[in-house]
C-alpha cells in the first residue's frame, strides 16, 4: 500500500510536462493552399548525471520529474539499489543543458566511482558505452509474489492511458510509462522523450513513494526491448504490458525473470508472450 499521505504518485514533484509552440506550415499534396498555423514540440535537453561531482552520463531527456529520473536512472543502472541510498538530488543549470546532481551515501558512492561507465548523445540510450557484451545489464533474481491480474484490469489501464498522457495530447512525440494496481486504475503516468528515461522516471516515482512492486503492473507506449524487461525487473515489478511487439531477446529476458509480458495490447485484445499463469482470463472469472 502506498502511505496516506502519497496516495496521488502524480504529485510528487511532477510539474507540468515541457513543450514549445512553434510556427509551422501545413502543405497538402492536392491543394496549393498552405495553411499557416503552430504546433506543440516536446522539448528535448541534454541532462548530465553527475554522482560525487564526477559526471556519469548525458541523457537526452524531457525535463521534468527529473528528482523521479535520477532515482529510477540509479536504480536501473545498478548504481543503487534502494531509495536510502540517495541522499539528495539537486538541479542545476549547466553548458547547454542542465545537470542532476545525486548526492549518494558515502559506502554506496565509493563502490560506484570504482565502477566506470560513459553514456551519451542518444535519446534514452539504454546501452550506449557499453564494451562488452558481458556488461549488458542484467537485473538481480528476485522472487514475485504469485499476483494475479485479470485482463479486464489491463483493458481499464490501457483505456486510461490516452487521457492520461498530458504532453503527448500536445506534441505527439513523447512515450509514457504508468504504473496500475491490480484493478487497472492508473496511479502514476511519466512521459519523456526517451523510452527508457520515461520508466526510469515512473520507477523513481514509485521508489520515492514506498510503492510495493506486487501491487500493480507496468504499462508502456512503446515497443518492449530487453532494456524494459530488465527495468522493470530490478524494479521488481512481475507483470509489464506493453502497447507494441517485443523483441525476441525481450521474451528470453521476460522468461528468465519470471515476467509476465503482455504486448501488442490493444482496447480489445492483447498477446501473452510469457507468464500466462498471472493473467486471469474471462473465461475463468
Amino acid at each position: 500500500m502506498l502511505p496516506s499521505e502519497r496516495n496521488d504518485l502524480n504529485d510528487i514533484d511532477a510539474p507540468a510536462p515541457t513543450s514549445r509552440r512553434v510556427p509551422t506550415l501545413v502543405v497538402a499534396y492536392d491543394d496549393p493552399t498552405a495553411r499557416e498555423g503552430h504546433r506543440d514540440l516536446a522539448v528535448e535537453m541534454p541532462v548530465n548525471l553527475v554522482y560525487g561531482s564526477v559526471p556519469y552520463a548525458v541523457m537526452m531527456t524531457t525535463p521534468s520529474d527529473l528528482e523521479d529520473f535520477a532515482y529510477g536512472f540509479s536504480l536501473t543502472e545498478g548504481i543503487v539499489e534502494s531509495a536510502d541510498e540517495i541522499r539528495s538530488v539537486r538541479v542545476e543549470d549547466g553548458d547547454g543543458g542542465l545537470r542532476l546532481v545525486v548526492d549518494l551515501a558515502p559506502g554506496r558512492l565509493r563502490e560506484h566511482l570504482a565502477r566506470k561507465r560513459a553514456i551519451s548523445g542518444r535519446t534514452g540510450c539504454g546501452v550506449c558505452g557499453i564494451d562488452d557484451l558481458a556488461a549488458l545489464p542484467k537485473a538481480e533474481p528476485r522472487a514475485h509474489a504469485m499476483q494475479v491480474v485479470g485482463i479486464e484490469s489491463i483493458q481499464r489501464a490501457l483505456l486510461g492511458m490516452g487521457d492520461a498522457q498530458v504532453l503527448n495530447h500536445t506534441t505527439r512525440a513523447v512515450h509514457a510509462a504508468a504504473w496500475a494496481d491490480r484493478n487497472g486504475n492508473l496511479l502514476a503516468v511519466r512521459e519523456d522523450v526517451g523510452r527508457h528515461n520515461g520508466l526510469d522516471k515512473l520507477i523513481g516515482a514509485l521508489m520515492r513513494a514506498g510503492t510495493d512492486p506486487n501491487d500493480g503492473f507496468v504499462v508502456i507506449t512503446s515497443r518492449c526491448s530487453f532494456e524494459m524487461v530488465e527495468k522493470t525487473a530490478t524494479f521488481g515489478a512481475a507483470v509489464l504490458v506493453a502497447i507494441s511487439a517485443p523483441t525476441s531477446l525481450a521474451i528470453d529476458r521476460a522468461r528468465l525473470h519470471d515476467i509476465t509480458l503482455c504486448a501488442i495490447a490493444r482496447s480489445d485484445t492483447l498477446t501473452v508472450f510469457s507468464g500466462r499463469e498471472r493473467l486471469r482470463l474471462a473465461a475463468e472469472r
